[in-house]
């Protein structure tokens, strides 16, 4: 077989969708054991790739291991456990969005991780993935305006409390990012940075931004010129020349951006 054939071969592997990402181990192996005896350079330097692609896939279910940690020390105590968090506590415009995500008992998705150090493609495939398989999943969003009348703290706690409620199955315990949400009688366990370290949380994560994201690109079509595609309505050096020479639209939050109009 060609050289550049059995390149294209291994291509396919790792190209494989994200659900089938260990999957991909069982293939990577074969493919070795098929290859092994080619001593050609070139088929050598394929076969070692595919060894380093196996390395890191080790490697993710060894981090992924660590993510469930909170899962695995609370489970026998709290059976239903759901993780919690925001997106859109800083931005200029558009709405905060939170995430209440329950994950199955015998689930292990690859790359959940905090949001922010996933690529937009990751998150889109995550995001399917997660909505798919989750037991529950659950948001709760307040509008710019709230967030005006009330205060962005308040607005992110109620909309915390709004989509653990939402669940269509009440959880026992609620693993948190960074701080308790008032108003919840069920157990909670507040962790800073808990969407690096929990699965749920980061399963959270990744879905609040995502449908924020998604919404942000749907405002750009609608408010045109402030870039809310790109910038998802952060102060961003060129959304601040937007609205210094356009003044706000009705997704502006008025009490974030009254020093630049």
């Amino acid at each position: 077989m060609k050289i550049v054939d059995i390149k294209s071969e291994l291509s396919e592997i790792v190209k494989m969708p994200v659900e089938a990402y260990f999957q991909r181990k069982v293939h990577l192996q074969e493919f070795i054991k098929k290859y092994e005896a080619d001593d050609r350079a070139g088929v050598v330097k394929i076969c070692q790739s595919a060894e380093k692609t196996i390395a890191e896939i080790d490697a993710e279910l060894i981090r992924l291991e660590g993510m469930y940690f909170y899962e695995r020390e609370n489970r026998n105590k709290y059976p239903v456990i759901c993780g919690v968090d925001e997106v859109g506590r800083g931005p200029f415009a558009g709405p905060i969005v939170t995430a209440a995500v329950i994950l199955p008992n015998d689930i292990c998705i690859p790359y959940l991780n905090d949001s922010k150090k996933l690529s937009h493609q990751k998150r889109e495939e995550i995001y399917d993935l997660i909505m798919e398989k989750a037991v529950s999943v659950s948001f709760g969003i307040h509008s710019e305006k709230t967030i005006d009348e009330i205060g962005v703290g308040k607005a992110d706690s109620d909309a915390m409390k709004n989509a653990v409620l939402g669940l269509s199955q009440p959880p026992d315990l609620v693993l948190v990012d960074a701080f308790a949400i008032p108003g919840l009688s069920m157990k909670q366990i507040p962790s800073i940075k808990g969407d690096a370290k929990s699965a749920s949380i980061a399963a959270a994560s990744i879905v609040a931004k995502v449908k924020r994201d998604r919404f942000m690109v749907e405002m750009d079509e609608k408010y045109p010129g402030y870039g809310f595609a790109k910038n998802k309505g952060y102060g961003s050096k060129d959304h601040i020349e937007a609205l210094k020479k356009m003044g706000p639209c009705e997704i502006h939050r008025k009490s974030f951006i009254h020093n630049y109009i």
